[in-house]
């Protein structure tokens, strides 16, 4: 008898334990069904076959979904929303496994840390793999804290985010566990138990000095690790072209030229703060600016430095500065990550002395000096002094057009199809750095690779490849913020709710696609939208549909989430979120329950709190500076309990209502929500929503639901819902909109609509 299988909505997990570590989380109910404990293995079928370590999910678990990590989410080929094949499946242990990865991970990491940080993992072919142990619940035989260690040693910064592919498995055509015995080995690489000597990481691995003049494919020094990528000459910098020429240029002053500035009367030394998003280039600029005026590159990384124990970090510095003095020719000390290693709040003891060296090393005649930063806010100021950092650049992120050339770079010599169309992809890619278009480069040749097969065509990279690995790949800049996915949904799914959706296009989606039309008639575009109506009418819905149907990047935030008791945190917490947005654009930032973030001033006992959150948010609304590709939606069902100041014209200045449903409108819902419910002949929904008067559109989808569920409860080898099981689903699942609140609602819509 063949295992059972049930198909469930992906979801993408968002705790942070699960993250890259090949889990997939059930409900204990699914879990039975399938006759699955907890640390089995499982099939999941989306448009590939992978396999994963199955969990139990917590209490709050939906039946019907299947929370996985982003890893696995994108094994699978399936996006946030999709339906997926989950069965048992069937393990057999690894004799061997090949893997293949980044250069720098292939040359810095041993085979035997990379068993280490596989062992208990499930892998099948073709798969992408973390080098994250699977710490959850460890496996006999795994060291969790060795592997550690050791790929902190090897790869500083970077052994997190890294990731590898699993280029064959030994036996083949079915999932393999990682074991003490089995042999793990690099693609044209060393394997575990090979004679050939590997070189150890060095007790330096957060330096890096890779003459820049010397040519790409020069051997690496024995202690240090290689260059992650050759240096690209500056016109190939796209988008960041003229902050590499601007950096080129202060270079060569103080390289080159320091007796002419010395007769001037500036000082022939340079210290510069490059800032941007992760992912954007940063440190690719400053290694092709540095290779443009001769100089090479001594890099420290930040984060690493600061992992380290207090003395072994001053040694690391020293030893760094020390590398970088200029004796063998013009040096570029860079500093990447430094709001890591020289954080503003709390600075620890180290950050002193971190400064004092940097001063000595940076002083006239000594390296020049550039750190990179992704939050120029976290840096400690006593970095932006004359003396240390003077000047400062900001690498951009892509629009649509940069994002093309950028796509056109990457595919260059990729096999494409006719049907590739790249300015379609780029704008499926909203908030895409680099480092995102090449995991969506990687996504799309695995597709492809595994669509082949055995075919003696020559494979090719085709569209629906390139969409599908961008739906797979999380941008950098939403990798640490709550974002609500669209789970494919767009306006077309919302049931009646005419008028709202379409204020809400032209509120949000005009002036994101047509902004040269507002420009050519003198106006600017909304700045935000607020909308309110009872609880359950389907605000958030509209969101998620919105954001499908305009391709946004959205950043979903309570408002009591952004209150802290401790002073100025709150309103740091304000710049932050709008900050991530506006790196993230074209973004939609979602303001729930918005009367918690904004109530009115003066009328609060939090010490002031609430008042300079206010402040906050109406600054970074209409402040100095201007949201670029930034739409602000707020919502909220006590309308009258937000500053008035925020819902001025230049604000969230677009009020709009959203009205319990009508019969029409339930009926419309019931439909959009039951759409994947097989219905049996005696269900009539036009007479059951005509029947549930005072439902909202949350309670028509909860009848729904716990109709599913009784069916499943009476046999899980249902095949319909009848109308026994909604009738029974209806008295459970009551009527949760208030008259009393509806009609005041109501009446503050009419007084809007008066004035």
């Amino acid at each position: 008898m063949p295992d059972p299988s049930l198909t469930l909505v992906a979801r993408l997990a968002s705790s942070a334990a699960d993250s890259r570590r090949g889990v997939v989380r059930l409900h204990p109910e699914v879990l039975d069904a399938l006759g699955l404990r907890s640390w089995d293995a499982v099939q999941l079928t989306g448009s590939r076959v992978t396999a994963a370590l199955v969990v139990a999910a917590g209490p709050d678990a939906v039946p019907g979904q299947a929370r996985l990590d982003d890893v696995t989410l994108s094994n699978a080929g399936l996006t946030d929303g999709a339906e997926i094949v989950v069965s048992r499946a069937e393990v057999t242990p690894a004799r061997r496994l090949t893997l293949s990865g980044t250069r720098r991970a292939a040359t810095a990491v041993r085979p035997e840390t990379m068993r280490l940080a596989l062992m208990g993992k499930v892998l099948a072919p073709g798969d992408a793999v973390s080098l994250l142990p699977q710490d959850i619940a460890p496996p006999p035989g795994a060291d969790v804290h060795s592997a550690r260690r050791a790929l902190a040693a090897a790869i500083p910064g970077g052994w997190t985010s890294e990731l590898l592919t699993v280029a064959g498995a030994e036996p083949d055509g079915t999932p393999v566990a990682v074991v003490p015995s089995t042999v793990v080995g690099w693609r044209d690489g060393p394997s575990t138990g090979d004679d050939a000597p590997v070189p150890a990481a060095s007790p330096r691995a957060s330096v890096s000095a890779t003459p820049t003049s010397a040519p790409a494919a020069s051997a690496p020094s024995p202690d240090l690790p290689a260059a992650e990528e050759p240096v690209l000459p500056i016109e190939s910098l796209t988008g960041n072209v003229a902050a590499a020429k601007r950096l080129v240029e202060w270079l060569d002053l103080t390289i080159s030229r320091p007796e002419l500035l010395s007769r001037l009367g500036g000082s022939p030394r340079l210290g510069v703060l490059l800032s941007g998003p992760e992912g954007v280039g940063k440190a690719t600029l400053v290694r092709s600016a540095a290779a443009a005026v001769g100089a090479r590159v001594v890099e420290l990384v930040g984060p690493a430095v600061a992992a380290l124990e207090p003395a072994a970090a001053a040694t690391r510095v020293r030893d760094v500065l020390d590398r970088a003095r200029p004796g063998d020719g013009p040096s570029v000390l860079l500093v990447n990550d430094v709001h890591a290693l020289l954080p503003a709040a709390s600075p620890p003891p180290l950050a002193t002395l971190v400064l004092d060296e940097l001063r000595a090393a940076t002083a006239p005649g000594g390296p020049t000096l550039v750190a990179t930063t992704s939050e120029p806010e976290g840096v400690d100021p006593r970095l932006r002094t004359p003396d240390l950092v003077d000047r400062e650049l900001t690498a951009s992120l892509p629009d649509a057009a940069t994002r093309r050339e950028l796509l056109e770079q990457l595919l260059r010599d990729v096999p494409c199809a006719d049907d590739v169309d790249l300015t379609v992809v780029a704008g499926r890619a909203p908030g895409f750095v680099v480092a995102d278009l090449v995991a969506v480069r990687r996504e799309a040749a695995i597709q492809a690779a595994l669509r082949s097969g055995s075919s003696s065509d020559e494979p090719r990279v085709h569209q629906r490849d390139l969409l599908d690995a961008v739906g797979s790949v999380r941008p950098i800049s939403l990798s640490d913020s709550g974002t609500l996915g669209s789970g494919g949904l767009t306006l077309d799914d919302v049931g009646d709710m005419v008028d709202v959706k379409q204020a809400l296009t032209e509120a949000v989606l005009w002036p994101l696609r047509y902004p040269d039309s507002f420009a050519r008639l003198g106006v600017q575009a909304p700045r935000g939208v607020l909308l309110y109506g009872p609880p359950g009418g389907g605000k958030t819905f509209l969101l998620r549909a919105l954001a499908g149907t305009g391709n946004l990047n959205v950043f979903a935030v309570k408002g009591a989430e952004l209150l802290d008791k401790y002073v100025g945190e709150s309103e740091r917490a304000v710049r932050e979120l709008f900050r991530r947005a506006a790196e993230a654009a074209p973004a939609l930032l979602f303001l729930d329950e918005v009367d918690a973030l904004a109530p009115r001033r003066g009328g609060s006992s939090d010490a002031g709190v609430a008042d300079r959150v206010v402040a906050a948010l109406l600054t970074e609304l209409d402040g100095a500076t201007p949201l670029r590709e930034v739409v602000v939606v707020g919502a909220t069902n006590r309308p009258e309990l937000i500053d008035p100041a925020l819902l001025r014209p230049g604000r969230l200045e677009r009020l709009v209502f959203v009205p319990p449903p009508d019969a029409e409108a339930r009926e419309d819902i019931l439909r959009a929500a039951g759409r994947n419910i097989p219905m049996a002949d005696d269900v009539d929904l036009p007479a059951l929503a005509a029947d549930m008067d005072g439902y909202s559109a949350a309670d028509c989808t909860a009848v729904l639901r716990e109709a599913a569920l009784t069916a499943m409860r009476g046999s899980l080898d249902a095949t319909e819902v009848t109308a026994d099981h909604l009738a029974t689903a209806r008295s459970v699942v009551g009527p949760s909109l208030d008259p009393v609140q509806v009609a005041e609602l109501e009446a503050y819509a009419e007084r809007r609509a008066a004035l």
